[in-house]
């Protein structure tokens, strides 16, 4: 027996089980005689069948004691294993924000680099940016968005707009600013319906964050993709430090991460 199918039946025996876990030990072996359709590739679900954790959180996880991303940020111990957000999150999605090449003259001729910044997000209240370099485009892409799962954050998200009605927020509950080098951008409730008036790296960033209204404005260099996408994201940040009370929460429909039903 080879040690994914020993790990398979490791999985298959402990319940609970976290989403991403069950997805993957429930996976089925497409036919190879069948092209495979574009986006059906199983890196993740091959990951977490090969997974032998590390850590404290990724051996909760792995153990079923921990099976939401909520009960894992409670816990207040750092992620560092990107298996873990693969299987708590398992319908993440990837965005990749910027591709730059670097070249520098060297004593061997010109060397060439990528330099990649992506974003993973669920669309409704997790959002992670990273940063990768490399010196093959798909492997420093793969590179960044581990890295930008292992930044994962959940958003606050509310009704902060005084136009705002009743109902789930769409928006953020007050103002806040985030900030890259010289690029500021502020991020100003808005009522539902509005949609994002912020530029368009912005609003690629909080698209995955699950925030469809927004009013910004910006300060500094904004056409710098790097930094704007950077400050979207500080300004994420920034929120989830705010003190607000749990009265004022009721009445912003404030809630932290994903909308549970």
């Amino acid at each position: 027996m080879s040690d994914e199918e020993q790990n398979m039946e490791e999985l298959a025996d402990d319940a609970p089980m976290a989403p991403g876990l069950l997805a993957a030990v429930n996976f089925e072996q497409p036919d190879d005689s069948q092209p495979r359709r574009r986006g059906e590739s199983d890196e993740a679900g091959r990951r977490l069948r090969e997974w032998d954790p590390k850590t404290r959180l990724g051996k909760m996880v792995f153990s079923g004691e921990i099976v939401s991303m909520e009960k894992a940020i409670s816990t207040g111990l750092p992620i560092r294993e990107v298996e873990i957000v693969d299987a708590l999150i398992p319908n993440l999605e990837d965005d990749v924000l910027s591709v730059n090449m670097v070249q520098r003259m060297t004593d061997s001729g010109r060397r060439v680099r990528f330099n990649v910044l992506a974003a993973v997000g669920n669309k409704d209240g997790y959002i992670g940016i990273g940063m990768a370099k490399g010196k093959e485009v798909p492997a420093t892409i793969q590179k960044a968005i581990s890295v930008a799962k292992l930044n994962i954050i959940p958003v606050l998200r509310g009704n902060g707009s005084w136009e705002s009605g009743i109902g789930p927020g769409t928006s953020i509950p007050i103002e806040v600013t985030g900030r890259s080098s010289s690029t500021r951008l502020t991020l100003i409730p808005a009522p539902s319906g509005k949609g994002l008036v912020v530029g368009p790296v912005g609003r690629r960033v909080l698209t995955l964050a699950g925030i469809t209204d927004i009013w910004s404005r910006s300060k500094g260099q904004t056409r710098t993709t790097i930094n704007y996408a950077k400050a979207t994201f500080n300004a994420l940040v920034e929120l989830n430090k705010a003190r607000i009370k749990s009265e004022q929460k009721d009445n912003l429909f404030i809630s932290e991460g994903r909308v549970l039903k």
